[in-house]
């Protein structure tokens, strides 16, 4: 699904619209070695195979924050297009929820629904609610509020 928005004073029309799925992608041992490494946050349950296999999760998984530092990639999967623009940037997050985890090896994907749209002078701000998942999960492995700005 490609959701083309052709002026940001069109933008507000499509508010509460899903605007689709991204494909999956897996999440790997190496992402995670990698993120821990990035951040200094090596904690066993991420990083200690075989220690996680005893663990609660029965195995390593992703840290909370590399699966929402997944979003700008599984976003662009989606293919939500604004036109007439210069430029569109990440301006926060109002709320992100982590209500279960990614194991590594599985594979997510994000889905996303169009939350608000306020216009201002040279732009508007978008709030889109972004659930990432793993495939086959009952619960979302993450759910949060992203701000984007977008520039005429």
């Amino acid at each position: 699904m490609s959701i083309i928005v052709e002026s940001l004073e069109e933008f507000p029309a499509i508010v509460g619209q899903h605007i689709g799925y991204s494909e999956y992608v897996t999440v790997t041992q190496e992402q995670v070695n990698t993120f821990a490494d990035a951040t200094g946050d090596h904690q066993w349950i991420h990083v200690d195979v075989e220690r996680a296999k005893a663990g609660p999760f029965g195995g390593p998984i992703a840290h909370g924050y590399l699966t929402l530092s997944l979003i700008p990639v599984l976003l662009g999967n989606i293919g939500m297009q604004v036109k007439g623009v210069q430029m569109g940037v990440n301006y926060g997050a109002n709320k992100i929820r982590f209500p279960a985890p990614v194991p590594v090896g599985s594979e997510v994907r994000a889905g996303a629904k169009i939350l608000s749209v306020d216009l201002f002078e040279g732009g508007a701000q978008a709030c889109l609610e972004v659930t990432i998942e793993v495939r086959g999960a009952v619960k979302p492995s993450c759910v949060a509020e992203i701000l984007f700005r977008y520039y005429q």
